[in-house]
């Protein structure tokens, strides 16, 4: 990933309501959900949560696909996946002893 793009993900988070559908649709994958119903969850205008999707998606940090009436969003998980890289790429200088903690706390399903 390149500065510029993780300088839009990182922006593009740096609001609550958007942060907050960013966090449902990764709670919701693979299935996703639809727009409306990420609004109702989060108690926010349908065109107010349009506006955040948009710029999440503009981002890259979701998709979206039409699923009959609804338009269905999803969390891009590569895309969030190669922001958590970049961000600790030089974890710790490259000390796994420092970064066994930080990993135990990603991943406390794995030992």
């Amino acid at each position: 990933m390149e500065t510029e793009s993780a300088l839009r993900a990182l922006s593009a988070m740096s609001q609550a309501t958007r942060l907050a559908a960013l966090r449902a649709l990764i709670s919701a994958e693979p299935e996703g959900l639809a727009a409306g119903a990420l609004a109702r969850d989060l108690d926010v205008p349908d065109n107010t949560m349009s506006a955040h999707l948009a710029l999440l998606s503009r981002a890259g940090l979701v998709t979206s696909e039409r699923r009959g009436r609804s338009i269905v969003y999803r969390a891009n998980m590569d895309q969030l996946r190669a922001l958590v890289l970049f961000i600790v790429a030089d974890c710790c200088g490259g000390r796994a002893d420092q970064c066994a903690p930080i990993l135990a706390e990603i991943l406390p399903c794995c030992p």
